[in-house]
């Protein structure tokens, strides 16, 4: 066993604690204004408009030209670069709605979400009848490879 008495120890600590201010221990972040505040949260705004914009534009592009692929995307290599294509729609789905989160854009994050969403609807089509979880039929076949 221990030759420590931690009642005495702990008795110490709170005498230590009891000497010193709530100020020194809990300080609180009074350094800026609330025009200060404002400043930098009108920065904020009017610099992130733009970027969450342009992130939401290039999303919405991916996920409205993923419906035009223009390869065969049944079996083999087509498949998988048609799921790579989807990963990048799923990417950049989740890329602008952490932007958007970020800069606290709430229509930007709802739409961010609803692409990150259309790509794993688009994802799970072709990959749920080749894992076996739904029923395959002509388009979208349960076979992985072309025969």
């Amino acid at each position: 066993m221990s030759d420590r008495d931690w009642a005495k120890e702990m008795a110490k600590i709170d005498k230590q604690l009891e000497s010193v201010s709530d100020q020194a221990l809990f300080p609180t972040s009074s350094d800026e204004t609330p025009e200060r505040r404002a400043e930098v949260r009108d920065m904020q705004k009017g610099t992130s408009t733009l970027g969450v914009a342009l992130r939401l534009l290039l999303s919405v592009l991916l996920g409205v030209g993923i419906l035009f692929w223009p390869y065969e995307a049944r079996c083999g290599f087509g498949l998988a670069a048609y799921l790579a294509a989807v990963g990048v729609v799923i990417v950049s789905g989740a890329w602008s709605a952490v932007w958007s989160w970020r800069h606290r854009s709430a229509r930007g994050h709802t739409l961010s979400l609803l692409i990150l969403l259309w790509g794993l609807v688009l994802g799970a089509m072709e990959v749920l009848p080749r894992i076996g979880y739904a029923k395959g039929d002509p388009t979208h076949p349960s076979t992985w490879a072309c025969k």
